[in-house]
């Protein structure tokens, strides 16, 4: 039985192949319309389907209907099959491009005949897109920067997207008897945003017999390298996966040279030497005698300083704190209290304010921050005046039926190219909370940029920053602005800023939270939520936020709720 996730999906891909087919404009816009109502309701699809009233949902028409029952009742759909055929793979991933959308991609087609990324660079390098009618030079090289942006990105993956697969990985192989010691390295230990391949390290009494249940792994593709220190993969997934294979004496000191990074390596051998040691992957030694550590902790303390987190290994002070013990204690899913940046069905999300308000309750969290689009995002049904009084109504009575627990009304608020916020200080004062939000006008310059949203964080009624730079990981970068400017301000103005935690944000980077630390900004960790499953971002959030030095203290959203309340009532 499909899913209404994947149904919606398909009506979304539907509108994309449409637009690459060179279709009418009206009829891909009525998929992507179709598509955005059923993320808004509620109801059995199936049911609907058996009664023929899928016609019945706002913005499905009768042909639509016909479809979507067809879809439901045989898991398959021939007009959409029809259209895939019709269209070059190549098209899909030539969309990944920046800049590059379905009618640019249709026109090459029509008058190039290019059917896939690899003929795009080459017509690009023959200057073929240099006269042709709606590109030119400057389109031709922003399109070819894009395309080797896109080699560079498929090298990477988004820490998502591998952490669950590596820790499936590391829970087969603790399966293995001879396992006495095992953990996750690399990057993916240390929280960076992207990974390039899952790096594990064990230690066993039967090197052979290890890595012979490594590569019998049922996710393992190919087998790249076969030996008894070391054992590589690749996964179904594409990623690949490395098991380096030590004796349990080594293994505390070959965790810490594989956990990385190689800068946090080359200053820790650095700082052994000046104290007349020699450091690496096999023991700690001075002269010939290895100085026995039977973990990590040991290994610091051997060396006179702090246990550094993984989290911190990049070489950015964490050595020079951890000698005077002045690393923070850096915060923790059980820190935090609630969550802002939660969208409901009122505007773009796939739920109920209650089931959002349930399903935050059930995690554990006291309180949470309701946050829909606000009017100027029609395109996500932002909410008008009536549609707030009517949420606003909703959250009082839910309040009441849920107490302890807490629901804040809040507003997701774009923040016009002025640097104005979309709705006027009246309709804004109605709020908890106001999170204040660039959604268009991604180009202007950055003097520009910066001088848009330093003005929305003067604004009385803002309380938070979204997604400060606007980046989305391997794929957009960030817009034009000076990032440290901003943070300046929100200082100034007592504003916090968001560390969203959707895993294709990850925003504000991990290096800003330093700064901001410095500048004593609060960091809301807020998992900018469209469903219940983005509720659980948030863990993506806080492995950011250690990354960035952050403790409970710094992060808003440790506070209890009765402390939030007293902290947004003074913010009005």
């Amino acid at each position: 039985m499909l899913t209404k996730e994947t149904i919606i999906g398909i009506l979304e891909e539907i509108a994309v192949l449409l637009e690459l087919t060179g279709e009418n404009p009206f009829k891909s816009r009525a998929y992507q319309n179709a598509a955005r109502n059923l993320e808004k309701i509620d109801a059995d699809l199936n049911s609907l389907a058996k009664q023929n009233r899928l016609a019945e949902i706002e913005g499905i028409g009768e042909a639509i209907s016909k479809k979507l029952t067809e879809l439901l009742r045989t898991g398959k759909l021939e007009y959409y099959e029809k259209l895939k055929a019709s269209v070059p793979p190549g098209h899909l991933e030539m969309l990944k491009i920046p800049g590059l959308g379905p009618k640019k991609i249709h026109a090459l087609y029509e008058q190039l005949g290019i059917k896939d990324v690899g003929e795009l660079e080459y017509a690009c390098l023959e200057n073929r897109l240099v006269d042709l009618k709606g590109f030119g030079k400057k389109t031709q090289d922003n399109i070819l920067a894009g395309i080797a942006k896109l080699k560079v990105y498929k090298e990477r993956r988004l820490y998502a997207e591998v952490a669950a697969g590596a820790q499936d990985l590391q829970d087969y192989l603790k399966k293995e008897k001879n396992i006495l010691s095992i953990n996750i390295a690399g990057s993916l230990r240390r929280g960076n945003e992207t990974v390039k391949d899952i790096d594990i390290l064990a230690a066993t009494k039967n090197p052979a017999k290890l890595a012979e249940y490594f590569t019998s792994y049922k996710r393992v593709q190919t087998v790249t390298a076969d030996g008894e220190t070391k054992v590589s993969v690749v996964l179904e997934s594409g990623i690949n996966a490395d098991l380096r294979i030590v004796t349990l004496d080594e293994y505390p000191y070959a965790l810490h040279h594989f956990t990385g990074s190689k800068e946090h390596n080359t200053a820790m051998r650095g700082r052994a030497k000046d104290m007349g040691l020699k450091m690496n992957e096999y023991g700690l030694f001075r002269g010939e005698k290895n100085i026995k550590c039977k973990d990590e902790e040991e290994l610091f303390a051997a060396l006179k300083m702090q246990f550094i987190e993984p989290e911190l290994r990049e070489n950015m002070g964490e050595i020079q704190a951890a000698e005077k013990n002045e690393l923070p204690q850096l915060v923790e899913e059980k820190d935090i209290q609630g969550i802002f940046h939660v969208h409901t069905n009122f505007s773009d999300g796939g739920e109920s304010l209650e089931s959002m308000a349930r399903a935050a309750k059930k995690m554990g969290f006291a309180y949470i921050g309701i946050s829909d689009h606000s009017v100027s995002a029609a395109y996500a049904g932002g909410l008008k005046i009536d549609d707030i009084k009517k949420q606003h109504e909703l959250i009082h009575n839910l309040n009441e039926k849920l107490k302890p627990f807490y629901i804040f009304k809040g507003i997701e608020s774009d923040i016009l190219p002025d640097g104005s916020l979309d709705y006027d200080d009246q309709t804004l004062a109605r709020f908890d909370f106001v999170i204040a939000a660039v959604h268009s006008n991604f180009n202007l310059p950055a003097n520009e940029m910066t001088a848009r949203i330093k003005k929305a964080l003067q604004n009385k009624y803002t309380t938070m920053l979204a997604h400060p730079t606007g980046r989305l990981l391997l794929s957009r970068d960030p817009y034009a602005l000076n990032i440290e400017e901003i943070i300046d301000a929100a200082a100034k103005f007592g504003k916090a800023i968001e560390l969203n935690a959707n895993a294709h944000r990850l925003d504000l980077d991990w290096r800003h939270c330093i700064y901001a630390k410095k500048k004593g900004v609060k960091i809301a960790i807020n998992p900018d939520a469209h469903q219940i499953a983005g509720l659980l971002d948030i863990g993506f959030g806080i492995k950011i936020a250690r990354k960035g030095w952050l403790s409970r203290e710094d992060c808003l959203n440790c506070m209890g709720v009765e402390e939030m309340k007293k902290y947004l009532n003074k913010k009005k």
